[in-house]
């Protein structure tokens, strides 16, 4: 981005994103090429600490109450790093907080979002299952209501951040009649890692290394009724939400390996 385009404050957070691109160690990016680092938990939590994890959400919620533009231009800084530190950095930060923001309780954002934009807690989006290929209506994971709970099972696959988030949100099927509307028939979940929930082999994605991009399994996972996201078959509408980080964050972010490249 040209700095004409921003204001001061703008200027500053991009720059201390451009400070934080600085202190990364090179060995660090080396390691997670040759997968000796499988996901960078400790350079997420420094950005967390310095206040660059969604800087575009509410102040209350450990935000900076920033826009679309300082959210860009940070990711963009991110992105020089490699598309894979920038891609751990929006996951949580960005997809998974706005959901949550958009369409959680208070407990829900307290709890997860808090914590996360200050790099105490990491996360995970679960959209993509075996079968196929992002196809949202196509999910075949389920989830049973069991009284004070739901029981999850299914695979998710491509998973950035499988290993080393301390969360997921999982999209799975709460409407079992194939007949049902496919928009009113999943759910939306926030899911603990524990028992249950394995990661089942990681993916060496070429240029994509060290994010812990796996596959994940779940089996019988208890998932507490506080923790569904959006109300019962009410998945599209969090999903519509994080498609508008995932697009215009995943643009952003490429600029920066862009730069980079054209520097070598």
């Amino acid at each position: 981005m040209f700095d004409h385009l921003f204001t001061d404050e703008q200027r500053r957070i991009r720059d201390e994103a451009r400070d934080f691109v600085r202190d990364t160690p090179r060995r660090l990016i080396l390691d997670m090429d040759d997968e000796k680092t499988r996901f960078p938990r400790e350079w997420l939590k420094e950005a967390g600490q310095r206040g660059l994890l969604g800087v575009r959400h509410p102040v209350r919620w450990g935000g900076r109450g920033m826009d679309w533009v300082t959210a860009c231009a940070v990711s963009e800084e991110i992105g020089t790093l490699s598309y894979e530190l920038a891609c751990v950095f929006g996951v949580g930060g960005d997809l998974v907080c706005d959901a949550i923001i958009a369409h959680g309780t208070d407990e829900q954002r307290e709890r997860y979002v808090k914590p996360l934009l200050a790099g105490e807690l990491f996360a995970a989006e679960c959209l993509t299952e075996p079968r196929g290929g992002s196809d949202f209506f196509g999910a075949t994971a389920t989830a049973e209501d069991r009284g004070d709970h739901f029981l999850l099972n299914g695979q998710k696959r491509f998973i950035v951040g499988a290993e080393g988030a301390d969360f997921f949100l999982v999209y799975a099927r709460t409407d079992s009649d194939p007949q049902a509307p496919p928009q009113k028939s999943i759910s939306c979940f926030i899911v603990d890692r524990g028992p249950g929930v394995e990661v089942k082999y990681l993916y060496g994605l070429m240029g994509c290394r060290g994010g812990g991009t796996g596959r994940l399994v779940f089996k019988d996972v208890k998932v507490p009724k506080a923790n569904l996201l959006g109300g019962l078959h009410g998945a599209y509408p969090v999903f519509t939400t994080m498609m508008v980080p995932e697009r215009l964050g995943t643009a952003a972010m490429t600029i920066g390996p862009g730069r980079a490249a054209l520097d070598v």
